[in-house]
């Protein structure tokens, strides 16, 4: 089989993991995640998954009457770290090998993230699943992600969301919006009305050249269908 990208990034928000539920962690999302990870594992294509941590605390939105930025920032990477352990117990569950690894020391929790540990995992055919952000405040694990995808030599960040690429406005309120098929970075930072990424994180990739394609999970074999070099959702590059 022949592979677009043999190495590549997810970004899975925290909201994603708390499914209908609005908050904590559902299983059931859990497993179908797991699903569509399979598949694109069985083609050869190595995984790194970056979890957010907003189904439990959003530290930009969090903050406020006596609760500083920094403190709720690192509950949301807290959080993040939880999401991360226990979507590798999914998955480890449902026959996809997986390591949870944690950029904020916690020894009992799960393993300490360092990039020899991350790629030994990867070539010994595991998913590897990040926690903790980049262990900083002020910084959104979109960035994460691009930072991750450039220091672990991923082909690609791959951002899902709830709609099936980068839309011309939010099409959640306007019913003209239009799907864009491929854009070019400038195009996503320049345009107030691309938000389906952090603007630090695209100008990351803009600046170290690193793919970006956003999709939704919700279309079953997505993933696999882009490491195979089929056209899913949008590419910015």
């Amino acid at each position: 089989m022949k592979l677009t990208y043999t190495r590549i990034v997810v970004k899975i928000s925290g909201e994603q993991l708390a499914g209908g539920d609005g908050f904590g962690f559902n299983t059931t999302v859990a497993k179908k995640i797991a699903q569509e990870i399979a598949q694109v594992v069985a083609t050869g294509t190595e995984v790194v998954i970056i979890v957010g941590g907003g189904n439990y605390m959003r530290g930009a939105n969090g903050s406020g009457d006596g609760l500083r930025r920094v403190t709720a920032d690192f509950m949301g990477m807290m959080g993040s770290v939880m999401n991360a352990t226990a979507t590798a117990d999914v998955f480890n569950a449902n026959s996809v090998p997986a390591n949870a690894l944690t950029t904020v020391k916690m020894d009992q929790v799960a393993d300490f993230y360092t990039q020899r540990r991350a790629l030994h995992h990867l070539r010994k055919g595991r998913a590897v699943i990040v926690g903790g952000g980049i262990a900083r405040p002020f910084v959104t694990t979109d960035t994460v992600a691009v930072s991750l995808a450039l220091e672990l030599d991923c082909d690609v960040v791959v951002k899902v969301t709830k709609v099936d690429g980068v839309y011309s406005k939010d099409p959640a309120k306007f019913a003209d919006a239009t799907r864009v098929a491929a854009m070019t970075f400038d195009q996503a930072v320049a345009d107030p009305h691309i938000k389906v990424m952090d603007k630090a994180a695209l100008g990351l990739a803009m600046e170290q050249g690193k793919k970006i394609v956003v999709c939704d999970l919700a279309t079953p074999g997505n993933l696999v269908k882009l490491v195979t070099g089929e056209q899913v959702g949008t590419l910015i590059s």
